[in-house]
Parts: structure tokens; C-alpha cells; sequence
């Protein structure tokens, strides 16, 4: 069974929930495109996402889910919060949910923990999770090691629970080897932000478009904490501030509020262009439903 048929919706597409960037009103306009919107929480307080959730609710009466990222100091407060909001599908990272599932299985949510390893994908499966999503480290954002040809497929063999692939996913041609590997869906987020509706800056956008097969790096192995973006004048004096044996703390000042210089402000120097390694295959601004149409098409010629 495909994905979108397990959860109503058109296409088996999730939206990845990229934090400060994934608002309630992005997430309406992929559901309603035919995808699952997924409000990104990273970046916000419990209150902020609550209020997300209800513009979310106002812009579309499609199925959409939350992701909330365990390490955020209000982790808690959300875990009620999309149990109050009756939210239909919660995923997580930087984490293990463990002691929310029962909770939100009992509400009727529909949880889909990101997983790095198979380690981790079975000990989830084993709680009881709707399903987990495999992301490989071709994504953009935080990253595990391994990729997603090697990650899915192993992960499909010791799971008994519908696998979502993701990272390095933005056509039809990848969703195929993705449903080839064992998944019953996919996960997309760089192929997005390359869209009309997305709220990122336009400077953004525009790096995305232009960028090439090897534009990405990922900064952060030396702090435990690696990220991929796009290549710019950040990355490379974050690189040698790594070479130069820089602690955690002064590494974490040094990117403080870049993702948002590169969200709002258009900073495509001095920001944190958070983007993944398919970034060189998106060479146009689309709107969202020809995004997923073009992609289910292309995978539907050649499967």
C-alpha cells in the first residue's frame, strides 16, 4: 500500500518540515497541491506553533501534519498541543519520541519518526510507530551518514512498518528507485523551496535554481552536529574555524539566526541556505502541484 492511500491524501508525497521555513500557510498550499503539508516547529515556541496550526487549519480541509524537533526546549508542550489540535500525522527528529506514542496513537495521530539507521528505525518500530521516515545524508539540513541508496533498503528489511524515503528525492526517477528499495513513499524538501508558494526570499530561491551538482557541503562534523547547504562565504569561513579547532560553543555563535539571514533577509552570503545535494536537478521556480504532477508522471512513465 502507498502512503497517500494510508493517509488520504492524492500523492504519496510528504513535505519535509524544514524549521523557519514550513509555516502553517506553506503547509496548506502543499497539501492542498496534493502532498501532505507538514508544519516545521523547529524554530519555534509551543504558543507560535499552536498558532501555525490554526492558520493551517483556515487555508485548507486536507489531511497535514506537524514536525517537531525533540531537542527544542519546548518539545513537551508541543506533543499536547497537536493532541488539542487533533492533528492527523506528527514527525520528529534530533531524537526518540518514545514517551509521546502512546499518547498520540491514542488520540489517532500517525507518527513517523526521521531515522539515520537501522538501529534506531527498530527500536522505534518496536514502540509502536505508524511508520518511519529514512533519510539519507544526500538531504539538506542535519544529516545522519548514511545515504539513502544504502539507508532504505536495509531499514525496509528489519521493519515490519511503512518506510518513507527521503534525502536526494525530487523527481520520478528517484521516486521509483525509492518504491524499488521497499518504500511506500517519499519525503521532499529542496525540490520546494524552489517553489512559488514557498515564503522563503527570492535570493534563496535563486540560489537553489542556480546551483550545480556539487554546490552542497555539510559544516558541523567536528561539533557532532553536521549540516548540509549550499556552498557560500559562511560555509567556507565556518570550514576553517572547524580546521582551526574551534569549540562547539563558538561554532554555534558563529551560525546564530543564519537560517532566518537566509529566510527572510535574502543573505545569500552570510546566511545558512539549507539545501540538499538534488539542489543541481531543480532548474526552475514551479508552483507546487506541477512539482508533485511532474514527479508522479515521470515516475509513472518509467516504472
Amino acid at each position: 500500500m502507498k502512503i497517500n492511500e494510508l493517509l488520504n491524501i492524492e500523492f504519496p508525497i510528504f513535505q519535509g518540515g524544514m524549521a523557519n521555513i514550513a509555516s502553517g500557510g506553506f503547509a496548506a498550499a502543499v497539501s492542498n497541491a496534493g502532498a501532505l503539508g507538514i508544519i516545521g516547529a523547529g524554530g519555534m515556541t509551543a504558543e507560535n506553533l499552536r498558532e501555525q496550526i490554526r492558520i493551517c487549519k483556515k487555508m485548507t480541509d486536507r489531511p497535514f501534519g506537524v514536525n517537531i524537533m525533540l531537542m527544542n526546549p519546548e518539545a513537551d508542550k508541543m506533543a499536547k498541543i497537536v493532541t488539542e489540535e487533533c492533528i492527523s500525522v506528527v514527525t520528529t527528529g534530533a531524537g526518540n519520541p518514545g514517551k509521546y506514542v502512546e499518547e498520540w496513537k491514542t488520540s489517532g495521530i500517525k507518527v513517523f519518526p526521521v531515522v539515520s539507521s537501522v538501529a534506531l528505525a527498530k527500536r522505534l518500530a518496536s514502540i509502536g510507530v505508524s511508520g518511519v521516515i529514512a533519510e539519507g545524508c544526500e538531504s539538506g539540513g542535519h544529516i545522519g551518514e548514511l545515504t539513502t541508496m544504502a539507508l532504505v533498503p536495509q531499514v525496509c528489511d528489519n521493519v515490519d512498518v511503512p518506510v518513507i524515503a527521503a534525502g536526494g528525492i525530487a523527481g520520478g526517477r528517484q521516486m521509483a528507485a525509492a518504491f524499488t528499495l521497499g518504500a511506500c513513499g517519499v519525503q521532499v524538501g529542496t525540490c520546494l523551496l524552489a517553489s512559488c508558494e514557498c515564503p522563503i526570499h527570492q535570493n534563496y530561491k535563486e540560489a537553489i535554481v542556480k546551483a550545480g551538482d556539487n554546490a552542497t557541503i555539510v559544516t558541523g562534523r567536528s561539533a557532532g552536529a553536521p549540516v548540509r547547504c549550499l556552498k557560500n562565504p559562511m560555509t567556507r569561513a565556518y570550514l576553517k574555524m572547524e580546521q582551526s579547532g574551534a569549540d562547539k560553543m563558538e561554532l554555534e555563535k558563529f551560525t546564530l539566526g543564519s537560517l532566518r539571514k537566509a529566510v527572510l533577509e535574502g543573505d545569500v552570503k552570510n546566511g545558512s541556505l539549507m539545501a540538499g545535494q538534488v539542489s543541481g536537478m531543480v532548474k526552475e521556480i514551479r508552483p507546487l502541484r506541477q512539482i508533485f504532477e511532474e514527479m508522479v508522471k515521470e515516475y509513472e512513465d518509467i516504472r
